[in-house]
């Protein structure tokens, strides 16, 4: 580097210096052994932080938060099938059990993409369609929404009807 003759009102300030080409250079990102500060990063690269890195998201992230999508749309009454959902009140009245928001749902994580299929019980008298079509729309705006992922597709089952009577003796059975 060649020497630099500057007159005492033209000075420059402590970030920024001249080269002989009139060129400027940062200073704060030059050290006087000639190494990289941590402005520049380690590796060399001038990429903001918020994109060194690899972020990655479990699947049951992505199934928690599709089941807790599916249950909000009226006309879902349960996910998952009879089994799983029968399963699922022993371990509710369990003292310290939890209920699972993930059941009856499966996904399919990719680095950028994935794949939701849920098992679904409806309430009696709603149109399926309707339903289903609303549980996808839901399903997809918040999983892309929370994660960032594509969701490439929401495959629904629909296992099961839940009947008026159904409601009152379930209801009874938690209250024991």
């Amino acid at each position: 580097m060649a020497a630099k003759t500057v007159s005492p009102s033209t000075v420059p300030g402590p970030a920024t210096e001249r080269d002989e080409s009139g060129e400027q250079d940062r200073a704060a990102d030059r050290t006087t052994d000639g190494g990289t500060s941590l402005a520049e990063g380690a590796t060399g690269t001038q990429e903001p932080a918020a994109s060194r890195g690899r972020t990655s998201i479990a699947g049951g992230v992505v199934e928690k938060i599709a089941g807790l999508a599916a249950r909000e749309v009226p006309g879902v009454a349960a996910l998952g099938g009879s089994l799983s959902r029968t399963l699922g009140a022993v371990r509710d009245r369990v003292p310290g059990g939890r209920s699972n928001v993930s059941r009856g749902v499966k996904v399919e994580v990719g680095q950028k993409q994935t794949a939701v299929d849920l098992d679904v019980v409806v309430e009696y008298g709603v149109p399926i369609t309707e339903v289903a079509h609303e549980v996808r729309e839901n399903v997809i705006a918040a999983v892309e929404r929370m994660t960032g992922l594509e969701v490439v597709e929401v495959n629904l089952s629909i296992v099961d009807v839940r009947l008026p009577d159904e409601e009152d003796t379930e209801e009874e059975a938690r209250v024991r």
